[in-house]
C-alpha cells in the first residue's frame, strides 16, 4: 500500500522501487488494469491499495471512516435545514449521484453537478470566520460514495500530478467481517513493518489502543527486544532473510514526501536520526528523503526549472554521495517535463527550492 494523499507520492515511490517503469506504466496499473486502487482508509488518509487487498482495507479501515464522515455531513446538512429528514434525502442524492455515473462512465465532478440538481447544495463553512465559504456538497457526497466502496478516483484531468479527478463506479467486492478484516490488516503491517511498537501500530491504524490489543489478540505474535525496548513481531517471522544494512548499503534512494516507508512507523529514531525538525512538517508530515544503508542520510527537492537538488545532512562518504548524484539522475528523468511542489512542505524542502 503506497501513501495516496499527494499524488506524485504514488509515482514516485513506485519508481524508486521499479526504477524501469515509467509515469504511463503506472498510470496503466490506476487507471486502465485497476490493479491500485485509491482509497480513504487508516487515519482518514489516502492510499494506494493493490486491488486484492481493496475487501480488507475497506472492512478494517475505510467504512469507519465512512460512517464518521456521513454523520458529520447529516449534521451539516440538517443545521443548514436542508430536508425534514436528512439521512433519507442524503440516501436519494448518492443514488442519484451513482446512477450518473454509471450512465456516463466517467465523469467530473463539475459535469455530476449539472447532472444531478441535488449537488448543488451549498453549505456554509466555518461561519464568521476570515474563511468562511460557501460551497455545493458535491465533494462531500463523492467522497462519502468512494469511502463506502462505491466509486473510484480515475484518470484526472491533465497529468500525473493532478488532483482533478474523473470519477467511476467502483467494481463489486467482497464484503468481510470487520475483525478477519482488521486481523488481516494487521498482519500484513506486521510482516511489512516488524518488528515494530505496538505503539508504532496504534499510529499507523489510527486505531484505539483497546482496539489494537483486542486485533493483536487474533495473531500469533511475539515479543522482540529492539534494543532494550520491546516491540512485537510475528511469531513465523523472526529470521532475517538478508542483512538489510549490507543489501542498503548497495544503493541509494531518494523516497517522495509522505513515502509509505518514512511513514510506516511513529517511532523512527532509528532510521531518522535527528533529522525530524528539518525533513517534516509541524503536523508529522515526512518531506522528500534520500536513503543510503538503510536510513536517511537527506533531503531532495525539485526546483522550478526541474532540477533536483540534493541535501545531504550525514558523513557519509564519496561512494555514497556517487550514488546518491545517480539516484537523483534517475528521478530527473523521471519528471520529464512534470513540475511538483509537495501538498506538505518542510523546512529542507524550502531551503532547498528558494
Amino acid at each position: 500500500m503506497l501513501h495516496a494523499t499527494d499524488p506524485g507520492s504514488i509515482f514516485l515511490g513506485v519508481a524508486a522501487r521499479a526504477p524501469k517503469l515509467t509515469a504511463a506504466d503506472i498510470e496503466c496499473e490506476l487507471y486502465d488494469e485497476r490493479a491500485l486502487v485509491r482509497m480513504l482508509a487508516m487515519r482518514r488518509t489516502m492510499f494506494a491499495v493493490p486491488a486484492e487487498l481493496v475487501p480488507i482495507v475497506h472492512a478494517s479501515a475505510s467504512a469507519a471512516v465512512a460512517a464518521r464522515e456521513r454523520r458529520r455531513t447529516i449534521g451539516f446538512l440538517t443545521e443548514a435545514g436542508v430536508a425534514k429528514d436528512v439521512p433519507r434525502w442524503l440516501r436519494k442524492v448518492e443514488a442519484a449521484t451513482l446512477a450518473a455515473i454509471v450512465a456516463r462512465r466517467e465523469v467530473t465532478g463539475a459535469e455530476l453537478s449539472a447532472d444531478v440538481a441535488a449537488l448543488r447544495t451549498k453549505l456554509l463553512y466555518s461561519p464568521g470566520k476570515k474563511y468562511e465559504s460557501r460551497q455545493n456538497i458535491t465533494t462531500r457526497v463523492l467522497a462519502l460514495l468512494a469511502a463506502d466502496g462505491k466509486i473510484v478516483r480515475a484518470r484526472p484531468r491533465g497529468s500525473w500530478i493532478s488532483t482533478q479527478y474523473r470519477w467511476a463506479a467502483m467494481p463489486p467486492f467482497e464484503i468481510l467481517p470487520t475483525a478477519d478484516a482488521q486481523a488481516e490488516l494487521v498482519r500484513r503491517w506486521l510482516f511489512a513493518f516488524g518488528p515494530a511498537l505496538v505503539t508504532d501500530l496504534k499510529w499507523w491504524t489510527g486505531w484505539a489502543m483497546r482496539d489494537v490489543k483486542r486485533v493483536l489478540a487474533r495473531l500469533d505474535v511475539t515479543e522482540v527486544d529492539l534494543g532494550g525496548i520491546i516491540g512485537i513481531a510475528l511469531a513465523g517471522d523472526l529470521d532475517p532473510v538478508l542483512d538489510p544494512v549490507k543489501a542498503a548499503e548497495r544503493r541509494a534512494v531518494l523516497l517522495p514526501a509522505l513515502d509509505t516507508t518514512v511513514m510506516g512507523w511513529a517511532t523512527r529514531h532509528w532510521y531518522l536520526g535527528e533529522h525530524a525538525p528539518r525533513l517534516f512538517d509541524t503536523m508529522g508530515n515526512a518531506g522528500p528523503t534520500v536513503w543510503w544503508g538503510g536510513r536517511i542520510v537527506g533531503g531532495w527537492a525539485q526546483r522550478k526549472d526541474g532540477e533536483i537538488v540534493v541535501q545531504v545532512l550525514d558523513d557519509i562518504g564519496r561512494d555514497a554521495r556517487g550514488a546518491i548524484d545517480r539516484a537523483a539522475g534517475r528521478v530527473h528523468r523521471f519528471f520529464g517535463g512534470v513540475r511538483l511542489t509537495p501538498r506538505f512542505r518542510t523546512p529542507l524542502e524550502r531551503e532547498l527550492t528558494a
